[in-house]
């Protein structure tokens, strides 16, 4: 899915206090995914002291930490991000999907958006293209998700 015309957006995020959830597994990569989501938040005005960020150990832990962050800090909007990446064994399918039944589940129970900035992919190539700022930078689409959904 391609947000281009949605890249065009611009929010005035100066009243926003956004809470990004970024994992420890796959790091490296995620760490890419939160360099570009931060620049865009920043970009659009969401004040660098009015960005949180919390870390987990994986991808199954952000649904928990979303509803702990709803309830304690009361943001405008989280930003749940990560890397899945296949590998030998069901556990893939079963991180994938229950990362997102949790996140939707919090996100509709507790009336807060919380976007779904993880990517789920078969290797670790198709991962890297996906968090390369040159080319997909899928965090910079995820902070605009996320902003979009403050406007509701």
């Amino acid at each position: 899915m391609k947000l281009n015309n949605l890249k065009k957006v611009k929010i005035n995020g100066e009243s926003l206090k956004i809470t990004i959830i970024l994992p420890y597994f796959n790091d490296k990569l995620g760490l890419k995914l939160l360099e570009s989501a931060q620049k865009e938040l920043l970009n659009n005005g969401v004040k660098e002291k009015n960005i949180k960020l919390i870390r987990v150990a994986g991808c199954l832990e952000i649904p928990f930490a979303c509803q702990k962050i709803a309830e304690k800090y009361k943001p405008s909007a989280i930003i749940a991000l990560g890397v899945i990446i296949r590998g030998e064994t069901k556990h893939f399918d079963l991180v994938a999907e229950n990362t997102y039944s949790g996140i939707m589940k919090v996100q509709l129970e507790k009336k807060i958006p919380v976007s779904f900035g993880i990517i789920a992919c078969e290797n670790e190539k198709q991962a890297m293209i996906r968090v390369d700022k040159n080319k997909l930078n899928k965090g910079k689409d995820f902070a605009i998700a996320t902003l979009l959904q403050t406007t509701i």
